[in-house]
C-alpha cells in the first residue's frame, strides 16, 4: 500500500505557486506569438499601441511650436510631458476641477480634455505668460493682495479663467466673477478672496473688503 502524503500549509502554498506560474506562461505564449516577439518577451509594444503622431503648428506662449505629437496625446500631456511647462497641474484628469486651464484662442479649456492635435492653427496661452514681461501682472499682484492662494494647486487655472474674464474688458460684478470661475474648484476654499482679487483688478465694487 503507498504511503499516504501528509497536505501541509507549505506544501499546499508551493503547489500553489507552481500551478499559478505554469498558467501565467500559457497565457502570456499566444500574445507573443501575434506580436513577433522572442520567446519569453513580455509585452512588446507595437506600432499600433505606441499610436500614430501627427504634425502639429501652434503658437504657445507667443512662440511658434512644430512637433510631432500621438493623435492620443492630451494637451496637457504635450505641455507638461513633453515641453517641460508644469503651470497646468494634473489633479484630476477628468475636466472636473480647472487646475490644467489653458487659454486657447482666448478662451479657457481644460487642456486635459483636449486632444495636442486639436490645438494646430491655434493661439495657447498658459498661467506662464499672463504677467507683463518678468514683472506681475495687476491680477497675480491682486491675488497676492487677497491671499487668494493657499496650497496653489488651483492657483494656475484660476488665473487663467479669470484672465479670460478680465480680457472682456468690463467692470465685473461679484455674481459675473463667480459664474467665470465655476469650473475651478479649490480645496482649500479660497473662493472669496479670488472674487475680491478679480474685482480689485478689473476696478469693480468690492463689497466688504478685506476677506477673512
Amino acid at each position: 500500500m503507498s504511503e499516504r502524503v501528509k497536505l501541509t500549509r507549505r506544501r499546499w502554498i508551493e503547489s500553489m505557486g507552481a500551478t499559478a506560474g505554469a498558467l501565467s506562461a500559457a497565457a502570456c505564449r499566444p500574445g507573443q506569438e501575434e506580436s513577433g516577439g522572442p520567446p519569453g518577451a513580455r509585452g512588446a509594444a507595437t506600432p499600433e499601441a505606441v499610436g500614430e503622431r501627427v504634425s502639429v503648428d501652434f503658437q504657445l506662449d507667443g512662440e511658434p511650436k512644430k512637433l510631432e505629437v500621438e493623435t492620443r496625446a492630451t494637451l496637457l500631456d504635450l505641455l507638461r510631458l513633453d515641453l517641460g511647462l508644469t503651470g497646468a497641474k494634473r489633479v484630476c484628469d477628468r475636466g472636473a476641477c480647472g487646475a490644467c486651464m489653458v487659454l486657447v484662442d482666448g478662451l479657457p479649456h481644460n487642456s486635459c480634455m483636449m486632444l495636442a492635435a486639436d490645438v494646430d492653427g491655434s493661439k495657447v496661452e498658459t498661467v506662464a505668460s499672463l504677467g507683463e514681461g518678468e514683472a506681475l501682472g495687476a491680477l497675480q499682484k491682486a491675488f497676492i493682495a487677497r491671499d487668494a492662494s493657499q496650497c496653489g494647486f488651483c492657483t494656475p487655472g484660476m488665473l487663467v479663467s479669470c484672465t479670460a474674464l478680465l480680457r472682456r474688458g468690463e467692470k465685473l460684478d461679484r455674481a459675473q466673477v463667480q459664474r467665470g470661475i465655476a469650473g475651478n474648484l479649490c480645496r482649500c476654499g479660497t473662493y472669496p478672496h479670488v472674487i475680491e482679487a478679480v474685482l480689485d483688478a478689473s476696478g469693480g465694487a468690492s463689497e466688504g473688503g478685506q476677506p477673512a
